[in-house]
């Protein structure tokens, strides 16, 4: 085989052109087996392995520089790069990352998870290479999808604007390809970076403006046709105005015709434009059928592509998100729905079909998503943005400014909060308490189970004093009744689960489970403890406080969120302002540091954010207030 004498882009580069099809065979063979067995970005990768190909053979990494944009695509690079017999700890606690990383190899030279931040990287380094007097590539790969992001488009500008030297690869993988004007472009791309034709068109601009009367009018009508027809045929203008040299687009699984186009680019001083149409889950046919489904996946069948899913159990909660917006909406007809480029794994399917013209995908622009809530919310409308906890960070400047401050009704679905598992660092949502707990007038809630979880959104949709966060965890519930009933929920109001006197736990959201499992623990040896649902980070539950406050209940908070900031700060920041000095306090949550990927059981292991975690912190506590007093 020839991926087995693959180990390094040298090796690469020491293979004929016409053994590339065959590599690239071999490629998507070994992802699509290795795959099977671990889960990950299936289709992305599959629709890139030609175009990766080509850019380690031509290009020289790492002295030139891949930016891969999201980086969920970056599989076959890694591959290319020497960690393929790494593959099988995929994703794995402590194995490789499913983007890229730094940490794992000098060819990864931008770390990312995150859409569309790639161009503002790539513009970086480019300008540090030219300040140092340096001379290499700058490639930023990004998809259409991301280019919609409004960073990019800002990249975008600066970078043709600067006329800075760089290659950008537009992976385009929605549109199909038009032979003719593939070929079209093609020629016109070899037109226009023919070193000889750039030196006619000066020699003739410059031969006509010196012809007096006639010849200025004369030159600028041949600069009008010139642009029309431009606007006719190439669809590349848009980027050509922003000052780039368009190329494309050609078939990215075509080996001739993207090596031919990457080394025109290589050619081309500026900023140059490479457009490369490929196609999601090229190679198998269930990828290719459903590359929404395919795009992240766990363990399947390669013959038929069927996952292995575990049958039965308690529902998810973006599954119980997706039903009770549904049923909310059928009461309510000023209730919509909002997402950024998230409506499968957000569940909105069942509510677009249900009121298509309540459903608004806007595509990936958190930004925008946030105001453009903020705008229905001033129209009496119940903008509900389901968005990720990750990607909500993309959005605070218009939280606070559009939606904070002018105390608007913006319900705020907030997905994947806490740990994510196998995506790790770039994508846990564990900062979201932290950034939103600061902004007046904000509500964050977050269910002990999926029962409470309805009355949440029940009673999110009908706040009418500004905005509110409900957070929710990307696993299942518990497997607990659900009411037929809504019911609203009393704004800051905690709930005691279970009584005691020698320490109270004061748990958000799934914790709540964890602390109940603790409190038993302890009652086997002889520790009467206290667990309330705190429901709320914000507005906290004044009279539950100042209750263990008068009473000397030492206190544990837990959250699977981080420390700085959170829900614990709060209670800390609460007591310090009543001046209460003497009660002690223990924080549990996220530590200072990035948690990195693995499943969701072993990053909370890892922080202690567990049943015998938490007994721990308690019996820790215990122990210095027995000494102390």
């Amino acid at each position: 085989m020839l991926l087995d004498q693959i180990n390094s882009p040298e090796q690469l580069k020491r293979l004929p052109v016409e053994e590339l099809p065959k590599l690239a065979e071999e490629i998507r063979t070994f992802l699509i087996e290795s795959l099977s067995r671990t889960g990950g970005h299936l289709a992305s990768n599959l629709g890139v392995v030609e175009l990766t190909i080509a850019l380690h053979y031509l290009f020289d990494s790492p002295k030139d520089k891949f930016l891969w944009d999201v980086g969920h695509q970056a599989y076959v690079h890694k591959i290319l790069t020497g960690r393929r017999e790494l593959f099988p700890t995929l994703r794995q606690y402590k194995g490789l990352c499913g983007f890229p990383k730094m940490r794992e190899s000098v060819h990864d030279v931008w770390e990312t998870g995150h859409s569309s931040t790639s161009l503002s990287g790539a513009m970086g380094m480019a300008k540090a290479r030219d300040l140092l007097g340096e001379n290499w590539k700058v490639i930023p790969v990004i998809g259409d999808g991301a280019l919609t992001g409004g960073m990019a488009l800002e990249a975008l500008n600066h970078i043709g604007e600067s006329n800075t030297d760089m290659i950008v690869v537009l992976n385009d993988n929605e549109m199909s390809i038009s032979p003719n004007v593939g070929a079209l472009h093609n020629h016109l791309g070899r037109l226009r970076t023919n070193p000889s034709y750039n030196k006619v068109k000066e020699e003739v601009q410059q031969l006509l403006h010196k012809i007096p009367t006639v010849g200025v009018p004369f030159a600028r009508t041949i600069e009008r046709i010139k642009d029309s027809l431009k606007y006719l045929l190439v669809s590349g203008v848009f980027f050509e105005t922003l000052g780039f040299t368009y190329l494309g687009p050609v078939n990215g699984h075509d080996f001739e015709e993207l090596l031919e186009v990457l080394r025109q680019a290589s050619q081309t001083r500026g900023p140059v434009l490479v457009h490369v149409v490929t196609r999601k889950g090229y190679g198998y046919k269930p990828a290719e059928n459903d590359s929404v489904v395919y795009h992240g996946v766990g363990t399947y069948k390669i013959e038929s592509g069927a996952f292995q899913k575990k049958s039965g159990g308690a529902p998810a909660y973006p599954a119980v998100f997706g039903e009770t917006l549904v049923k909310l909406a059928e009461k309510d007809d000023r209730i919509v729905a909002i997402t950024p480029a998230m409506l499968t794994g957000s569940k909105l399917e069942k509510f677009q079909e249900r009121f298509p013209d309540r459903c608004f995908d806007v595509g990936i622009a958190e930004q925008h998503a946030v105001t453009f809530a903020a705008g229905l919310a001033t129209q009496g409308m119940k903008p509900v943005l389901a968005i990720y906890s990750t990607f909500l960070q993309r959005g605070y400047d218009q939280l606070v400014h559009d939606v904070c401050r002018q105390k608007l009704n913006v319900v705020f679905a907030v997905d994947r909060a806490g740990f994510v598992g196998e995506d790790g660092e770039t994508h846990q949502g564990v900062y979201d308490i932290s950034f939103m707990r600061n902004q007046p007038g904000m509500v964050i809630m977050m269910p002990k189970d999926e029962n409470e979880f309805q009355h949440m959104l029940y009673t999110a949709v009908n706040h009418d004093d500004g905005p509110v966060a409900v957070r929710y965890t990307k696993g299942s519930g518990l497997g607990v009744p659900m009411d037929k009933e809504w019911r609203l929920l009393p704004i800051g109001k905690s709930e005691t689960v279970r009584p005691g006197k020698d320490a109270a736990i004061l748990a958000f959201g799934p914790m709540v489970s964890f602390a109940i499992e603790a409190a038993e623990r302890l009652a086997e040896e002889g520790i009467d403890v206290r667990v309330v649902n705190a429901r709320f980070a914000k507005p906290l539950d004044a009279e539950l406080l100042d209750e263990l406050a008068r009473e000397k209940i030492p206190v544990v908070t837990v959250e699977e969120g981080c420390v700085t900031g959170g829900f614990g700060s709060a209670v800390l920041e609460y007591y310090a302002d009543k001046r209460v000095h003497d009660l002690p306090v223990r924080l549990l949550g996220v530590p200072d540091y990035y948690v990195e990927h693995g499943s969701i059981a072993q990053q909370r292991e890892e922080t202690g954010l567990t049943p015998e975690g938490i007994r721990g912190a308690v019996l820790e506590l215990l122990s210095k207030n027995v000494r102390k007093a």
